[in-house]
């Protein structure tokens, strides 16, 4: 099964993308989706976090109120990476373990932190979504009534998009135009599809 990696910096539409591949029957597994469930209330990731973190980012329900978990990592380098070093094993272990039962030509793996997190071993190909800063911030302010300030400390954390093009195998460009979009999504199915069964004149 050939293994399309999905990445792109905050705002950049990898969600929207994600389902337009997986309505075209396309299993997806995205990273971020597992964050949340394997920190949730009552899991052992919740707990090593609050643990680590103190009671500070906890809500009201035994759970990790995540809004302050990323003002505080956000912030400093050094706590980011002591979470990531807990959550990163767990995400990449059940992607491998979600991928065991998918019988399929192609899957997508939606993963932001793709190269910043080391996991390009975990795909065969990376198709990066590609966005202008400013319509970055400005979505993701519309999206989660972030300012400014707290977006520019997300995008620093992650890698610059000349860097992040540079090493893809394959791009979408996401002006906002949905029909455009669809229509790069459909070239690059049928073309995932070819590559899946061995074609070697796609290029």
């Amino acid at each position: 099964m050939l293994r399309i990696g999905l990445t792109g910096g905050i705002g950049s539409g990898k969600s929207t993308i994600a389902g337009m591949f997986a309505a075209r029957g396309v299993p997806v597994i995205d990273a971020d989706v597992i964050a949340h469930q394997i920190t949730l209330p009552g899991t052992a990731a919740t707990a090593q976090i609050l643990q680590t973190f103190g009671t500070d980012i906890s809500d009201n329900h035994g759970g990790i109120d995540r809004q302050r978990l990323a003002q505080h990592i956000f912030n400093n380098h050094n706590e980011r990476e002591r979470l990531e070093a807990i959550l990163h094993p767990l995400i990449r272990a059940e992607m491998l373990r979600q991928q065991k039962s998918i019988d399929a030509p192609y899957c997508l793996l939606v993963i932001p932190l793709l190269f910043e997190a080391g996991q390009k071993d975990l795909v065969d190909r990376v198709l990066v979504v590609d966005v202008d800063q400013n319509t970055q911030i400005a979505r993701v302010a519309a999206r989660d009534g972030r300012n400014k300030a707290e977006i520019g400390a997300i995008l620093s954390t992650q890698m610059d998009r000349a860097q992040r093009l540079k090493l893809a195998d394959d791009c979408i460009t996401n002006s906002g135009d949905l029909a455009l979009l669809n229509t790069q999504v459909e070239t690059l199915h049928r073309k995932y599809l070819a590559l899946a069964i061995g074609n070697s004149t796609v290029r």
